[in-house]
C-alpha cells in the first residue's frame, strides 16, 4: 500500500470512529484547512496529493443555495475534467454530488486557473472508461467501491461552458 493511502486510510478511520455529526464537522475542518493552505500560499500549495492533482469545486447547496468549496481529485479527459463521487466508500454520495445535480453550472479552480463548467453524470461506456482512468491514477477508488457495494460510485464530467 502506498504511504499516502496509509495516511488517508488512518484519517478515514479516525473520522469513522466519531459520531455522524462530528464526522461532518471533521470533513469540513479538513476541507477548510486544505482551502486555507491553497489560498494562503498564493495557490501554490494544496494542488497535489501525491502524484494526483486537486481542484477546488465551487458549488451551491441543493436546498440552501449557499456556495460551498470542495477540494477534489480529478482527471483530465480532453477538454473535460472528471471527478469521482466516492466519499471514501461511505454509504452515501457526497453532498457536493447532490448539489451538482441541483445546480450543475459551477466553477473550478485548478492551480492558478478558474474555469466555468457544467456538471453531468457519466453513464455507460463513458463512465467505465473514466472510472478505469481515475482508478489508474488513484487505485484506492477500487477499494472504495468494494466498501460501498450497495451503490455504484458516480463519475461526474465537468464540461467547459462559456
Amino acid at each position: 500500500m502506498r504511504p499516502l493511502s496509509l495516511v488517508m486510510g488512518a484519517g478515514s478511520r479516525v473520522l469513522d470512529a466519531l459520531p455522524s455529526r462530528a464526522q461532518a464537522w471533521g470533513w469540513q475542518a479538513i476541507q477548510s484547512s486544505h482551502l486555507a493552505l491553497y489560498r494562503g500560499s498564493g495557490r501554490r500549495l494544496g494542488t497535489h496529493l501525491g502524484n494526483v492533482t486537486v481542484l477546488f469545486l465551487h458549488h451551491f447547496g441543493a436546498k440552501s443555495g449557499i456556495e460551498r468549496i470542495s477540494p477534489l481529485l480529478y482527471i483530465e479527459d480532453g477538454k473535460n475534467l472528471a471527478i469521482v463521487a466516492s466519499k471514501g466508500g461511505y454509504v452515501k454520495h457526497p453532498a457536493w454530488f447532490h448539489n451538482l445535480k441541483a445546480h450543475p453550472d459551477v466553477r473550478v479552480e485548478l492551480r492558478s486557473e478558474v474555469r466555468n463548467v457544467r456538471a453531468r453524470v457519466a453513464e455507460g461506456e463513458e463512465r467505465e472508461r473514466l472510472w478505469k482512468k481515475a482508478a489508474k491514477v488513484w487505485p484506492d477508488y477500487e477499494a472504495y467501491q468494494r466498501r460501498a457495494p450497495h451503490r455504484e460510485i458516480p463519475v461526474v464530467v465537468l464540461e467547459p461552458r462559456a
